[in-house]
């Protein structure tokens, strides 16, 4: 577990079951996309249950204050990386370094599993997000398009461990 400015890093415990609340988190994080990104974040798209499969199928990460989850992370392994998905954070703690707490908890288990990279995708109007994966270490390795579309939507991007 990762400790530091009162904000605790953890894996997603087996007996984790406040997925309402981890629902709500990353609607209030994604709220801020509404009306910028088309076609409209997946967020919307999630509940509770299919949060709780998410987790079955991909490692979780949050981030915890006094006892209240204030951010989250998924990861799902591939062959020779992980894809990173879902990274929400409290909107009033943004910009306070926890979201790079949790995409370091990501990388950790990504060595530990002997991968050699993370990988994500942000949208094309976030350019603020490209420039935080930049900070992080992410260069951008291709735009792609949502189905339904005839441009770019979205920016993939990858962080190779040296």
């Amino acid at each position: 577990m990762d400790q530091g400015v009162g904000i605790s890093i953890t894996g997603l415990p087996a007996h984790f079951d406040r997925w309402d609340d981890l629902l709500a988190l990353i609607r209030r994080a994604f709220a801020y996309m509404d009306g910028i990104i088309d076609p409209p974040s997946s967020a919307h798209l999630l509940t509770a249950d299919t949060l709780a499969e998410k987790a079955k199928r991909e490692a979780g990460f949050l981030a915890i204050e006094n006892g209240r989850v204030v951010g989250c992370v998924f990861a799902l392994e591939r062959a020779r990386d992980f894809y990173v998905g879902k990274l929400a954070v409290e909107p009033r703690l943004q910009a306070q370094g926890i979201g790079a707490r949790l995409m370091r908890a990501v990388e950790d288990l990504a060595r530990e599993r002997g991968k050699d990279a993370i990988e994500l995708q942000t949208r094309i109007e976030l350019t603020t997000n490209h420039a935080a994966f930049a900070r992080l270490g992410f260069r951008e390795t291709e735009r792609t398009a949502h189905e339904g579309y005839d441009k770019p939507t979205s920016i993939t991007m990858r962080k190779v461990f040296l």
